[in-house]
């Protein structure tokens, strides 16, 4: 039943609302109520939400949740997925971390335990360092900064390092930096950047997250979500089901990415959070896709 019960706001309704509020009690049928004068009878609906109730403002809003509650698939079993990780591993790091962003280190170690696969890196702290790592590594590289959350706005992010001159000289400029620890370097990769991520919601869980990375993920805001644990056919659909897909799948001469390993990704970050719930916020963004694989070039973590 849909009850549609409005005022022009000339006298107080209140009792209105309580008969609203009795019949949804004893109805054996649902009944949604749609109050659209929520200004002309503020105080009225305050105290009907009080109550633990919930409405609609207007016919259409009711129309469109009733469409995605039917058009949204059942939940998936989990069965027959044939993904490990290491818990013990994963549970080590957890119990031993204090409460905000994870350390690259940590993060790193929580992709291995998780079998996600990344791209080698390490940390340096000093440019001697960095020097080293980078002949282990191979030019050209990338390089971050450790410490600031947003890398790129405070010029952290250095791409295609070719020469151990443009090292050193970025290294200096780059540790100068306000809250930067240490210089991250990595190798220099090319793909289709691909977001993969997690959040969890009070009352729900974990929603697990995925579309196109990079900047894309900001001008698109093409993302596909899913309440953990996610399937591999989930993962799947959640790809296949972005506005973005064209550009996953290969278009114009562009070449397409590895669509099983980003879905085993999904599978996985959705494995991790099962063993660590702790994790309030991760993002691995960008993955670098291209047709052999997938690899998470970064990362952040956060637990609570």
């Amino acid at each position: 039943m849909v009850v549609i019960f409005g005022t022009p706001g000339l006298t107080r309704v209140f009792d209105a609302y309580d008969v609203i509020d009795n019949k949804m009690k004893t109805c054996k049928k649902p009944i949604y109520p749609i109050l659209p004068s929520i200004n002309e009878a503020k105080e009225e609906i305050a105290e009907f939400i009080s109550k633990g109730r919930t409405f609609f403002p207007e016919e259409v809003l009711l129309g469109e949740g009733l469409a995605k509650a039917f058009y949204t698939p059942k939940p998936e079993t989990l069965t027959n997925e044939n993904i490990k990780i290491d818990t013990k591993s994963i549970r080590n790091i957890i119990d031993n971390a204090v409460d905000g962003y994870l350390s690259p280190e940590k993060v790193q170690d929580l992709l291995d335990a998780a079998g996600i696969n990344r791209a080698k890196e390490t940390v340096s702290s000093d440019v001697e360092d960095a020097k080293k790592s980078a002949l282990e590594i191979g030019y050209p590289l990338v390089m971050k900064v450790v410490g600031p959350v947003h890398k790129s706005d405070v010029g952290g992010v250095v791409l295609n390092v070719k020469t151990e001159e443009k090292l050193v000289e970025e290294f200096n400029r780059m540790i100068k930096i306000k809250d930067t620890t240490a210089i991250l370097i990595q190798p220099f990769l090319s793909g289709t950047e691909l977001f993969a991520g997690a959040k969890h919601e009070e009352k729900f869980g974990h929603l697990v997250l995925a579309g196109l990375g990079g900047i894309y993920i900001e001008v698109l805001k093409d993302v596909n979500s899913s309440l953990a644990p996610v399937s591999t056919k989930e993962a799947t659909s959640m790809i296949k089901s972005l506005k973005s897909y064209k550009m996953i799948e290969g278009t114009r001469g562009q070449e397409g990415i590895n669509q099983k390993q980003f879905a085993e990704i999904i599978v996985r970050l959705s494995a991790l959070l099962e063993a660590a719930p702790e994790i309030s916020e991760m993002d691995l963004n960008p993955l670098l896709g291209t047709p052999e694989k997938v690899v998470a070039v970064d990362a952040r973590i956060r637990v609570n």
